[in-house]
């Protein structure tokens, strides 16, 4: 069952409550350079990005915030260290929300105008607890960066707001190893009902990063914790996004896109199974609705999945039986497998269009 949260509202998309699960993001340009961020953030909201970040390091990047948040189809976030004067100026550019640890910016005045205009604005603030950056006396105190020092970390950010009456808030306690990050989330669930920003920081490249990020982010939401996440990849930030579909498609959480089924292969296979199956992937990434689409090696386990998907094939020797909705249309040759497939899965996506119309 999912935690019961508290809503914020960023920009136009809720997190918490009953919202959808939903997935950010965070441009890895230079936040100075307005048209290649505006490029990248259009490519970001294609791939489905609800949210987007951008980093603040000095004047001149808050500045150029305020051209980037008017053209930009989906909600801003500034990511800010340490100088509230950022923060204040990002508020002025028009951000949806702050990605802020109050204990961070010195002192009390400095956080009581960033909240105050923070609440003149309906502006949530995101406390990032990451355990490569803990306070100094809880390294001490702890050792090293535990769960327990993640959760304490947060908490105290979490008074500093709380004294001052504001609760727009929502929590990510990030590690780069999965057990940290899976029971710090857990432990804080338990304390706070704020809505949570889950992910494994510094995941790693696209490959390593995945799989740390689906057993991390996968754990915490078959848990039911976590509102919002983001896949952290040390690489293009558009296949952060995918992954992070992936994720909750594979946790029936959201819909997007196709289903992909395909067989590992094995010795029964007599077909070229892994060039077709890569190649509608490929080419059906993009599909616009949801269709389940089966692309099975042989007459074991083939028939009975290709039945069960929208769209499948079932493998034999040098070709394939095509199938829809359960039922065979045709034997294929493999040559043209990859293109029946494709063929029948876009005609299937122009019915449910004209369905929907």
């Amino acid at each position: 069952m999912r935690r019961k949260t508290r809503t914020i509202q960023i920009g136009a998309v809720a997190v918490g409550g009953d919202a959808l699960v939903s997935v950010q993001s965070m441009c890895n340009t230079d936040t100075r350079d307005v048209a290649a961020t505006l490029s990248q953030i259009e490519a970001l909201t294609e791939a489905g990005c609800e949210i987007v970040r951008c980093a603040v390091p000095d004047e001149e990047a808050a500045r150029a915030l305020r051209a980037i948040c008017a053209k930009s189809r989906i909600p801003l976030i500034a990511d800010i260290h340490f100088d509230y004067r950022l923060a204040l100026a990002s508020l002025e550019a028009g951000v949806a929300g702050l990605r802020l640890n109050p204990g961070n910016i010195g002192e009390r005045w400095k956080v009581e105008e960033v909240v105050r205009s923070c609440a003149e604005r309906s502006v949530p603030i995101r406390i990032g607890v990451n355990a490569g950056s803990l306070e100094k006396e809880l390294l001490a105190k702890y050792g090293h960066p535990t769960a327990h020092a993640m959760v304490e970390s947060a908490l105290g950010h979490v008074r500093i707001l709380e004294e001052l009456n504001y609760q727009q808030i929502k929590i990510s306690l990030k590690a780069s190893d999965v057990r940290r990050t899976v029971a710090a989330y857990r432990l804080l669930a338990k304390q706070v009902d704020y809505p949570l920003h889950i992910g494994v920081t510094e995941a790693g490249t696209t490959w390593s990063g995945t799989i740390k990020s689906a057993i991390g982010i996968g754990a915490l939401l078959y848990d039911g914790i976590g509102d919002t996440l983001r896949v952290s990849l040390t690489g293009d930030p558009v296949e952060e996004v995918r992954v992070g579909w992936e994720i909750l498609k594979s946790l029936e959480l959201r819909e997007r896109g196709p289903v992909f089924i395909s067989c590992p292969t094995c010795g029964r296979c007599q077909i070229d199974l892994i060039e077709v199956a890569e190649e509608v992937e490929r080419r059906l990434h993009d599909l616009p609705h949801k269709i389940t689409i089966a692309v099975m090696g042989c007459v074991v386990n083939g028939p009975g999945e290709a039945r069960e998907a929208d769209i499948g094939i079932a493998g034999g020797k040098g070709q394939g039986l095509l199938f829809r909705k359960g039922e065979v249309v045709r034997k294929v040759p493999q040559a043209e497998l990859a293109d029946a497939l494709v063929d029948e899965a876009w005609q299937l996506a122009k019915e449910l269009e004209a369905v929907d119309d």
